[in-house]
């Protein structure tokens, strides 16, 4: 009958009622048969793949409820386990007998148990031919002593899983064997489970129990679909094995060890893993279909079913986002850019500044005698000032910069990928052991890699552990969208130059930090949600390294990233935002290339500095935190370049006198209290944010913290990076914050210079303490709600070469000591300069 007689639909019904064998020979018949027998896949190809009791679902254990890609192709593979054990059978007759090159055409089918021929293990393994099937009927089966296996078998438990339980220790000594849906447990005298040093072994839907799998180079294997409870499996310098969709629960130690550099002396099985992991990766970066096409169509454009009557389905369609997605990404790639970065947040800042909770407004700014006043005077910086038009206008158009601001997206995976030829590479690595799709719960450890071992993690869940993954002594791990959370210390752990790729997984909800990098590692960590962390979202410790890029890290108890004792990574393009302390930390002698990152919302610092950090924080969005945008704390250090810092409920930058910092051609505005805040008193652990600064657990990395034997301290810091002997705010954009621009109560000497300090609400500079020389010169200070500048008594200041214009009260007013020489006071509402009490000032 032609397949166009009847609908699609009708066909898929007379089709569900056959067997696999017929369903076979109907898609051999023709393409367009072939085409129906491809559409029942998520009907009658469902039913033979669950039906089949000795096989698990095939998303088990991650996600049981969750349709895999094709009912048809898990089944496939399920079938096709069976056979790709015995890939090697040609090798294994090479003998002068030409009778040995004979095929066997069948294997023989062994029982061993009640009812069987055998009544143990050993008794059928001495009279099995190779690649036999010997089946152990359901119960217990207890063998004294080591079994060897000297010869290829296929070791299979009759009944459902779990039925046939064999206690025995298995040391395997042949090329190839195969265990299937059988419960292990260890012999008395050991706590061995199973061994090989030179073989392949393939493990299906079997269950190990209190015991340990131990596979050594050039030995491989390959494990699917097993449980293993308080047990675990110990790899040296394998090749290539692969472990997918298995469960760990209740370890004692690390669930997987992986030991030794991969060994460059492969079995037969190698090019076989090789080929498997391949297509296994390809998937995992293929979309999602929407739906399993009915149809197909070749080349020609013909559907290959010919005129083939279907009944007619209306899908709703969601009406895509293409338009805002494309123009927030558009934002970000801008943002990525040093230069382009600025002039867009310049561009934006011109048509429109966000309304923010502030004790100022325009009409504390601009008065009607103001108004008239700026109609009479015309000064030489009006051309670069903003009018009162602009600023009402720009009031108006508030909330569109903070739209802006919450639609950054960061880059995918893979447009990282693209970008970075190294990142690509480690993605696409096959060496030592590949776990996919596997479960980690409740036990001590995950994963456990070191000595030069190499360990790829793709899809896997860690969950209830002490850690999940732990990395060192040259080692590499590359994780690839694993969902690790709940761990009772770190979530990944990288020590003693561990590197490897982070990208794309879920870490949160750990006790300590959720990705800790320390003792010179160096991971590229990529993309990924590191959230809801009760400690810091990652660590840099001891010289660690490492590039952290395109994630967002939100949610922390401290501090989104936290840089410490030499710890200098790059961190760029992040969103780190919504964390209960500090955005970043940088403390105790950490460094730092911090650029391009959006950091907002968080309760603390946007960017805190203390006790010898000296990092380099440019062009970053520092906004809307709960307290200060940047933090530079007693003795902290830095370059502070280029950032937007604006709309925190403190201020904008908080220096405390005794720190070093470089504070250049940032744009300051909107902030709560000051643009910029100098104090001189001394902080101590109880000025540290709740959960931040002293209570981290740091102890080891202690010894040799100051780096005199780190070759790495040496490293020298960018050209532009000019060391300085006094604090010096240069060439920002200090405009519209809630109180002073300026605020300096400092016990040190300061430098001011070519600041535009505009239209903030308590004043342009305000001197209240200096106990040593604070200069103050050529900024432009115009248009403060009141003064321009104000000198306490008592206080050292410089003012030299400032343009101090159309304040809306004194220009200058001084109580204190100095100089006052060169600049430009002119159209100020009070008196241009006032010189008060004992005022001992040179003008």
């Amino acid at each position: 009958m032609e397949v166009g007689g009847l609908p699609v639909e009708l066909w898929q019904l007379i089709l569900s009622y056959l067997h696999l064998p017929d369903l076979g020979r109907c898609s051999s018949v023709c393409r367009a048969w072939r085409e129906l027998v491809l559409s029942l896949d998520r009907t009658h190809w469902r039913q033979l793949c669950l039906g089949c009791l000795e096989h698990r679902h095939p998303n088990w254990p991650n996600q049981p409820s969750m349709e895999p890609r094709s009912w048809r192709e898990a089944f496939k593979q399920h079938y096709l386990a069976s056979k790709t054990w015995t890939k090697n059978t040609q090798d294994l007759y090479s003998s002068n007998c030409l009778s040995l090159f004979r095929r066997r055409k069948g294997r023989r089918r062994l029982c061993v148990g009640t009812g069987g021929e055998f009544g143990s293990l050993r008794a059928a393994l001495a009279a099995a031919s190779p690649y036999d099937r010997l089946v152990l009927q359901p119960g217990l089966h207890e063998e004294q002593g080591k079994v060897l296996l000297k010869v290829p078998v296929e070791l299979v438990g009759q009944g459902r899983l779990g039925d046939a339980v064999l206690m025995a220790s298995i040391d395997q000594h042949c090329p190839t064997a195969r265990l299937r849906n059988v419960v292990l447990m260890p012999a008395r005298f050991t706590s061995l489970l199973y061994k090989t040093a030179s073989g392949y072994v393939q493990f299906d839907s079997c269950s190990f129990e209190s015991g340990q799998l131990q596979i050594h180079a050039p030995g491989t294997c390959q494990v699917k679909f097993c449980t293993f409870s308080q047990s675990s499996i110990h790899f040296r310098s394998v090749g290539l094995c692969i472990l997918e969709n298995c469960e760990f629960t209740g370890s004692e130690n690390a669930s997987v060890t992986v030991e030794g550099c991969p060994s460059s002396d492969h079995n037969w099985a190698y090019k076989h893993l090789a080929k498997l992991a391949k297509s296994c990766t390809a998937s995992m970066w293929e979309p999602e279909p929407a739906g399993c096409p009915v149809a197909k169509k070749d080349g020609c454009g013909e559907s290959l079913l010919g005129p083939v009557r279907t009944c007619e389905i209306v899908i709703r369609e969601e009406r895509s986002s293409f338009l805002s997605a494309a123009g927030a990404q558009a934002l970000l790639s801008s943002a990525q850019e040093n230069t382009e970065f600025r002039e867009n947040l310049r561009a934006a800042k011109e048509d429109e500044y966000p309304v923010l909770e502030s004790n100022s407004s325009d009409s504390d700014v601009h008065s009607d005698d103001e108004e008239d006043a700026h109609a009479a005077y015309k000064l030489p910086g009006q051309a670069h000032s903003h009018t009162l038009a602009d600023v009402t206008h720009s009031r108006l158009q508030s909330n569109r910069l903070h739209a802006v601001q919450r639609n950054l997206k960061i880059k995918s995976l893979q447009q990282e990928l693209q970008q970075d030829k190294e990142a690509q590479s480690l993605a696409n690595s096959l060496q030592g052991c590949i776990i996919r799709q596997c479960l980690f719960r409740d036990g001590k450890g995950g994963i456990f890699i070191y000595s030069r071992g190499q360990a790829k993690l793709e899809g896997n869940i860690f969950r209830d552990l002490t850690y999940a993954v732990r990395c060192v002594q040259n080692s590499k791990v590359i994780m690839l969208r694993n969902d690790i959370h709940h761990c009772k210390a770190s979530g990944i752990f990288l020590r003693l130059s561990a590197g490897g790729l982070i990208a794309d997984n879920n870490i949160h909800s750990n006790c300590e930090a959720g990705v800790d990098i320390r003792k010179g590692a160096n991971p590229l960590v990529l993309c990924n949600k590191i959230h809801s962390g009760l400690r810091s979202g990652i660590v840099v410790v001891g010289n660690g390294k490492g590039v952290i890029r395109s994630n967002q890290i939100y949610g922390n108890k401290e501090a989104g990233i936290y840089i410490l004792y030499n710890g200098n990574p790059a961190v760029s393009g992040n969103r780190i935002f919504q964390g209960l302390a500090a955005g970043i930390a940088v403390n105790e002698n950490g460094r730092g290339q911090i650029t391009g990152n959006v950091i907002c919302e968080n309760q603390w610092g946007g960017a805190d500095i203390r006790h010898g950090g000296d990092p380099i924080l440019r062009n970053n969005l520092i906004s809307c935190g709960y307290s200060d945008g940047v933090v530079v704390g007693e003795r902290g250090k830095g370059l502070i370049e280029g950032n937007a810092i604006y709309g925190n409920k403190g201020c904008g930058v908080w220096m405390m006198s005794s720190s070093l910092p470089h504070l250049i051609n940032n744009q300051i505005s909107h902030n709560s209290i000051y643009g910029v805040a100098v104090f001189c008193r001394k902080d101590d652990a109880g000025d540290f944010p709740p959960g931040q600064g002293a209570s981290e657990s740091f102890q080891e990395e202690r010894d040799g913290a100051g780096g005199e034997n780190d070759p790495d301290s040496e490293e020298e810091y960018p050209a532009a990076r000019c060391p300085i002997s006094v604090a010096l705010v240069e060439l920002n954009s200090i405009n519209h914050n809630g109180a002073a621009g300026l605020h300096v109560k400092s016990s040190e000497a300061l430098n001011v210079v070519a600041n535009v300090i505009h239209a903030n609400g308590a004043g342009g500079v305000a001197v209240e303490q200096s106990s040593r020389l604070t200069r103050i010169a050529n900024n432009s200070i115009s248009r403060n709600s009141r003064g321009g500048v104000l000198v306490e008594a008592e206080c050292q200041v410089e003012l030299r070469g400032n343009g101090i214009y159309e304040n809306s009260s004194h220009g200058v007013i001084s109580k204190g000591e100095g100089v006052i020489a060169e600049n430009d006071i002119v159209g100020n509402r009070r008196c241009g300069l006032r010189l008060l009490r004992a005022a001992d000032m040179k003008v």
